[in-house]
């Protein structure tokens, strides 16, 4: 070790090196990524409209009825369309796939959730848990109920009254589940950052991965695709 003029001992300390980059799993595609926030988007957009209707607090306050009733029309028609459109990525056809398929470690995660069970391992996963399959079909079924009595409702002349109240109804109380299931899927994805941060940059941290959806990064290639430092590009 030397020392420098001026300096009061030596120079040659060593520099500890910088540590590693976390590696980040690859989980979500660009095309994905899109189908998630138009359907959110043309969601957030049946849901405010919806409350403009049926509210009279906000019923005054917006106005122009007609107008709130023809963009919530519209949003609810177009919101199938993300969902189609998202059928011509394979990623997309390959997480479909996904969920539709409940496997034994499924019953497992319910099981664990019924007995508010956290420990490491109890609760086993593929790239999605069963909570997030059930969410998945439950909310299309929704959809596809709130889409064909909403036009029930709109062309009221091909249709029987007795068809269009019950309709109405069906309808209605529908929109308010739905509305409450909605709220239960925003509070879970603001408790849980990282989830969020994959459908925002489609990338998650592997230790997270491994302790949330194990059985995932089993079928994933080791070193591949999946795998990038965190400070490589994005797919945006």
């Amino acid at each position: 070790m030397t020392s420098m003029p001026g300096s009061a001992g030596p120079t040659g300390a060593v520099t500890p090196p910088p540590s590693e980059p976390a590696r980040r799993v690859a989980r979500f595609t660009r095309a994905e990524r899109r189908v998630h926030r138009a359907t959110a988007a043309l969601t957030l957009l049946c849901v405010v409209t919806a409350a403009a209707l049926y509210v009279p607090q906000l019923a005054e306050l917006v106005g122009r009825r007609h107008l709130v009733v023809t963009v919530h029309e519209w949003a609810g028609i177009l919101l199938p369309a993300p969902f189609l459109l998202g059928l011509a990525s394979p990623a997309f056809r390959a997480d479909l796939r996904r969920l539709n398929r409940f496997g034994p470690h499924d019953r497992t995660w319910l099981r664990a959730v019924r007995r508010r069970d956290r420990r490491r391992g109890s609760r086993p996963a593929g790239k999605f848990n069963a909570g997030q399959k059930l969410y998945a079909s439950w909310i299309a079924g929704a959809v596809l109920v709130m889409l064909a009595t909403g036009l029930l409702m709109w062309f009221t002349h091909l249709t029987p009254l007795v068809w269009r109240t019950s309709a109405t109804f069906v309808h209605d109380w529908l929109a308010l589940a739905i509305g409450l299931v909605l709220a239960g899927h925003i509070r879970m994805a603001l408790a849980d950052p990282e989830a969020r941060r994959g459908m925002r940059t489609g990338s998650v941290e592997r230790p997270w991965a491994e302790r949330e959806h194990p059985l995932w990064l089993d079928d994933e290639p080791k070193g591949g695709r999946a795998e990038r430092s965190q400070g490589g590009p994005d797919a945006g």
